[in-house]
């Protein structure tokens, strides 16, 4: 179950991945940090952190408290309450910032991020910029990257096929999918998005989205209207 408060956190073991996560900020946003492999498949105290919406501080001590390294920061997209925390958590922990090089313009803009409407202006540059299908290994791990257009131009989503895993960001929900009503955002690009790139994945693959609970891309399949 995923913590219903900043003090809370839930953890989850699927096929060989340790996945853990925080739910806080004013949108109860989903901070994954997934535990990293060394090349003899063992746990390290390596961690990716996907998604950090708030309080970089507070996110780094809770890391800090449970031995972890933070080796690298990753966004889905650029909306402020998926990266409030993410300028600090670099600065803290040294990792670099990946996201899509579609989303470099939303996240550099406060008007397009909605940061500025929310009062809490915010402008973030990432240290590297990802293609669609580009595949990566950090901390151990493999994962390919999948653009998802839709509830902005440059979600995307992140997806470890040997553990049957997948981090949906803002793209896919459990029964829904994201607003589209921000700035770059496009009801009929998220709608091709999940149907043509999510949807085609085994129905086994866990899903973990921005906001809620746990679901399966079988489950999408069966009941998302949007599927």
């Amino acid at each position: 179950m995923i913590g219903k408060n900043p003090e809370d956190m839930g953890k989850n073991t699927g096929r060989d991945l340790k996945i853990g996560w925080l739910t806080l900020g004013v949108c109860a946003t989903n901070c994954y940090f997934i535990q990293g492999k060394d090349t003899q498949g063992r746990d390290t105290q390596e961690v990716i952190f996907i998604d950090p919406a708030d309080r970089g501080d507070y996110l780094y001590k809770k890391m800090q408290e449970k031995g972890f390294h933070i080796a690298a920061i990753l966004l889905t997209h650029g909306h402020f309450d998926h990266i409030w925390g993410a300028e600090e958590l670099r600065r803290l922990s040294g990792a670099q910032i990946y996201a899509s090089e579609e989303e470099l313009g939303l996240l550099k803009d406060p008007e397009q991020n909605v940061s500025e409407d929310m009062g809490r202006s915010c402008a973030l540059k990432p240290d590297i910029l990802l293609k669609d299908r580009e595949e990566m290994t950090l901390a151990g791990l493999h994962f390919q990257v999948i653009l998802t257009p839709g509830h902005t131009s440059g979600s995307c989503c992140y997806y470890f096929p040997e553990e049957n895993t997948l981090i949906s960001g803002d793209t896919l929900f459990q029964g829904s999918v994201g607003r589209t009503d921000f700035p770059t955002g496009s009801s009929a690009s998220i709608k091709q998005s999940v149907r043509e790139k999510l949807m085609i994945l085994p129905p086994e693959v866990n899903v973990f989205p921005g906001h809620g609970e746990q679901t399966t891309i079988g489950y999408e399949k069966m009941y998302n209207p949007y599927a």
